[in-house]
């Protein structure tokens, strides 16, 4: 058989409908917004936005926020077509199974796999190490670090990590919740969104009061700027080069902060629990995006007027504890709020690593229905119908990762699945409208094939810009994944054996 076979797309989605054992429609248009919400606003608003300002783009990091969410935009655009013309689980790799054929739709679901299995055990990690900072360290070194972590304290007394329990501990509260249904995940969901969008809200609009004109003249980094030096003399960054400075250097900012869009295709994984996802899932999916966007400027705008771009390049300043050092160093009266946003950031992980737990099932469900994976990922709960043994195998799987690896392991492993999957999809879109011009599309994706190139292109462009390093560990797990696809999933996939190829829409009426 062909590597390329494709799935039937009517019989696919006639049996999406067809005997109603399948997972349950309980979601509407704002839990979805709710859900690309909660996957979007993390710890990326709070630490890339103060990296993308000292780094490259200074106070036109506003600008560099707007270009990355245009970038998103066009993949935004061909997913919420596809969402809507195919409300099945499983996203850009449902989506890649109809369009590019078999093998394009394992190479990325394996590679969403990076995305979400180790994104939510990345994202776990660092909730470990905010939880520890809320309780003002009150958790032993040894029980919240990986067993590759050690650290030498002003005593001069040395520890070694054992486990990291924090993360193991949301890793199966969110796994449990998750095994209980879908609805209540996106209540819980809803609520987490609800604490720290408003937390956002609470310092754009107590910080607007702080902004100081002069923070933010001029707009863009100078050609020149003289490297910055801690106090010893030594060189903390330098701004040679073109995507340092200028509009180069919003470019390269929209690079830094691309990552803090990700998450919103985890909407189109819960496509086939949407009540109405001819109209719902393009709501959610753009809708999610423009909210975040929004945020985003206004949070970027506040930020860099309240504290001077500069003083972001500093580590101590520019990575985690960059809002916490303008409001203690300049919003006098308010630190009360540095433990808001600390607060806020928890419940932006918690969110994030729900919904990349969520997609991750559910991506394990359709791969395991087509006979790509063992069924265990595939069977849901007799009461809750929920994927619960493909839950319970990823919390092993993300718990391990979690619990004894360290968190800069993963790197931008994340950003390449992502950006991988906005290719595929981007691309798909043309691809089905050539192939099939006449299929009913609820939601059109406007101006084909200048969207879906621009984004495919983009994102291509963002791919090869991530470090050589990451790039090497993405294809060896690429490689990895071909000798599964070989050695196991191709002659178990349903499309192997004539007899056994998805049912015609027909076969259903």
């Amino acid at each position: 058989m062909s590597l390329f076979r494709k799935k039937d797309l009517e019989g696919m989605l006639a049996q999406a409908q067809g005997d109603g054992k399948g997972l349950k429609r309980t979601l509407g248009a704002g839990n979805l917004i709710a859900l690309g919400i909660g996957a979007i606003i993390g710890a990326g608003l709070f630490v890339r936005t103060a990296a993308a300002a000292g780094q490259a783009a200074g106070p036109g990091v506003t600008i560099s926020f707007i270009i990355a969410a245009v970038g998103c935009a066009f993949a935004g655009l061909c997913y919420a077509e596809f969402a809507a013309m195919i409300p099945i689980a499983g996203s850009a790799y449902a989506y890649s199974y109809v369009t590019m054929g078999e093998l394009i739709a394992w190479i990325i679901g394996w590679a969403l796999i990076m995305e979400y299995a180790l994104g939510a055990a990345t994202v776990s990690i660092a909730w470990s190490e905010y939880l520890n900072k809320l309780l003002g360290g009150s958790i032993p070194y040894e029980w919240s670090h990986s067993p590759f972590e050690s650290f030498t304290d002003s005593a001069g007394i040395a520890h070694q990590g054992i486990i990291n329990a924090p993360a193991l501990i949301i890793l199966l509260a969110l796994t449990l919740l998750l095994i209980k249904g879908t609805q209540e995940s996106a209540f819980v969901n809803a609520i987490i969104v609800f604490v720290k969008v408003a937390i956002v809200i609470l310092f754009i609009a107590i910080g607007w009061q702080f902004i100081k004109p002069e923070n933010h003249t001029p707009y863009f980094i100078p050609e020149g700027t003289k490297p910055v030096t801690d106090s010893a003399g030594k060189v903390l960054f330098s701004y040679d080069g073109f995507f340092k400075h200028g509009w180069g250097g919003i470019l390269g900012g929209a690079a830094i902060v691309f990552f803090a869009f990700i998450g919103f295709d985890a909407v189109s994984t819960a496509a086939q629990e949407a009540k109405n996802p001819k109209r719902d899932m393009p709501i959610g999916i753009l809708g999610s995006l423009v909210v975040c966007t929004i945020l985003y400027i206004l949070f970027g705008h506040v930020l860099t007027g309240v504290a001077n771009w500069s003083e972001f390049v500093d580590p101590e300043k520019g990575r985690e504890a960059s809002v916490a050092y303008a409001i203690s160093q300049y919003m006098t009266g308010y630190g009360w709020l540095a433990t808001a946003v600390t607060v806020a950031i928890l419940a932006g992980f918690s969110s994030v690593i729900l919904v990349m737990l969520m997609g991750q099932s559910r991506i394990f469900y359709t791969m395991s229905n087509d006979g790509l994976i063992p069924k265990a990922f595939g069977e849901l709960h007799p009461k809750y119908k929920t994927p619960y043994k493909a839950n319970w195998i990823l919390f092993v799987f993300v718990g391990l990762f979690a619990a004894f690896v360290p968190g800069h392991v993963a790197g931008d492993l994340t950003s390449f699945g992502t950006l991988f999957a906005f290719v595929l999809v981007s691309l798909g879109v043309w691809i089905l409208r050539r192939k099939s011009p006449k299929m009913e599309r609820p939601f059109k994706t406007p101006l084909v094939p200048l969207v879906p190139i621009l984004g495919a292109v983009i994102c291509l462009g963002m791919i090869v810009a991530i470090d050589s390093r990451t790039l090497q560990f993405a294809f060896l797990w690429m490689i990895i994944g071909l000798v599964v696809y070989f050695g196991y999933s191709r002659k178990r996939s349903k499309l192997h054996s004539p007899g056994e190829i998805l049912p015609k829409a027909t076969d259903f009426q």
